[in-house]
C-alpha cells in the first residue's frame, strides 16, 4: 500500500475516533457516517493496534475515554483541524472572500482591543461583510448560525477548534485615593486589608497572585465590597475608589498612565487569560472564515504591544 494511502487511511481512522466520542456511541457514529457499526468497531480497533494504546472502554451501556484516549482525542482534533485547513486552502485557493461572516466578540474586548484588527480585514477584504456582535456567554454556533467566536478564558467544548491568539496580562489597581496616603503595597499580604471589587466572571471570594519570577505565589481570600461580571464596571469602580481590583492590564493601561490608578504590588500578577478564537468542527470552511481566522493571528502582536500587553 502505497504511503499516501497510508496516510489517508490513518486521516479516516482518526476521524472516525473523533465522530465516536462526540456521537457518543459507536452506533451513533455509523449512522452519521453513512456506515455499519461492524466497520466503526474495525476502525476503531485498527486505530488502536497501530498506536498500541487502549482509547476506549466499552461495556454494554456504557464507553468512556481512556487517559491515553482524552490525550489522543485531543491530537485527533488539532490533526484534523489542521488537515481540514489544509485542504480547504488548496482547493479554495482562488476562492474569492465573500458574504456574511458572523462573529461573537467579549464585550469590553470587541469594543476596543479587536476592533482594529476587525477594521483591518474589512478594508483587506471588501466583498466580506461582518456582525460584529458583543457578549461574554459561549453562543451555540448552529443555533445562532454563527461562524466563530473569541472568547476570553480557558475552552472545555470538546466539539469546537479553539485557535490560541494570546495571554491577557492580569494586574492589581487602585485608585489613590484608597491607600489614603499609605505606601504603595509591594506584597500581596499588604493587599488582603484593601476593599476590592471583583471581576465574578474570573474570581469572586479568593484570587492567587504569581510573582513575576515564577518563585512564590500567594492565595487571597476576599470580601468584596463590590463584584460585577463587567469589565468597564470594574474598571470605573476602581477609578472611582470604591475598591482595588485585579483586571486585564489593557484596560487599564491609560489610567495608570496618567495617575488615575496606581499598580499595586508589580512585582505580582495574576494568571495570564488566554484568548481564543474557537469554531465549530466541519468538513470545510468557506474563505471569508479561512481568512478572518489568519488576519486575527496575524493581528494580534501588533495589537497586544499597542495595547501595553507585550
Amino acid at each position: 500500500m502505497s504511503t499516501s494511502s497510508n496516510a489517508a487511511d490513518r486521516i479516516e481512522l482518526m476521524q472516525t475516533f473523533v465522530r465516536i466520542v462526540e456521537a457518543g456511541s459507536l452506533s451513533a457514529a455509523a449512522v452519521q457516517l453513512g456506515t455499519t457499526q461492524p466497520t466503526i468497531s474495525r476502525r476503531l480497533q485498527a486505530l488502536e493496534r497501530m498506536l498500541g494504546l487502549r482509547l476506549l472502554q466499552r461495556s454494554t451501556h456504557a464507553m468512556q475515554l481512556t487517559e491515553d484516549g482524552e490525550r489522543c482525542l485531543a491530537h485527533a482534533r488539532e490533526l484534523l483541524s489542521h488537515w481540514s485547513a489544509l485542504a480547504a486552502d488548496v482547493q479554495g485557493a482562488r476562492e474569492e472572500p465573500a458574504g456574511m461572516l458572523r462573529v461573537v466578540a467579549p464585550h469590553a474586548f470587541g469594543q476596543q482591543q479587536l476592533v482594529g484588527p476587525l477594521a483591518g480585514f474589512l478594508a483587506r477584504y471588501p466583498r466580506v461583510s461582518v456582525e460584529w456582535l458583543l457578549h461574554d456567554r459561549t453562543p451555540d454556533f448552529i443555533a445562532e448560525n454563527i461562524d466563530c467566536a473569541i472568547r476570553v478564558g480557558e475552552v472545555s467544548d470538546p466539539s469546537v477548534v479553539a485557535i490560541k491568539l494570546a495571554d491577557i496580562p492580569r494586574i492589581a489597581v487602585a485608585a489613590p485615593s484608597l491607600l489614603a496616603g499609605q505606601a504603595l503595597p509591594t506584597h500581596p499580604e499588604q493587599l488582603a486589608a484593601l476593599p476590592w471589587v471583583a471581576l465574578r466572571t474570573f474570581y469572586r471570594n479568593e484570587i492567587t497572585l504569581h510573582h513575576e519570577d515564577g518563585s512564590a505565589s500567594h492565595r487571597l481570600v476576599l470580601q468584596p465590597r463590590m463584584s460585577t461580571d463587567g469589565l468597564f464596571a470594574a474598571r470605573n469602580a476602581a477609578v472611582l475608589g470604591t475598591g482595588m481590583c485585579v483586571i486585564s492590564a489593557w484596560a487599564v493601561r491609560d489610567d495608570i498612565a496618567q495617575g488615575r490608578l496606581l499598580h499595586l504590588a508589580p512585582q505580582w500578577q495574576a494568571a495570564p487569560l488566554p484568548l481564543y478564537l474557537v469554531y465549530p468542527h466541519a468538513p470545510h470552511y468557506p474563505a471569508r472564515l479561512r481568512c478572518f481566522i489568519d488576519s486575527m493571528r496575524a493581528a494580534m502582536p501588533a495589537t497586544l504591544s499597542g495595547a501595553g500587553l507585550a
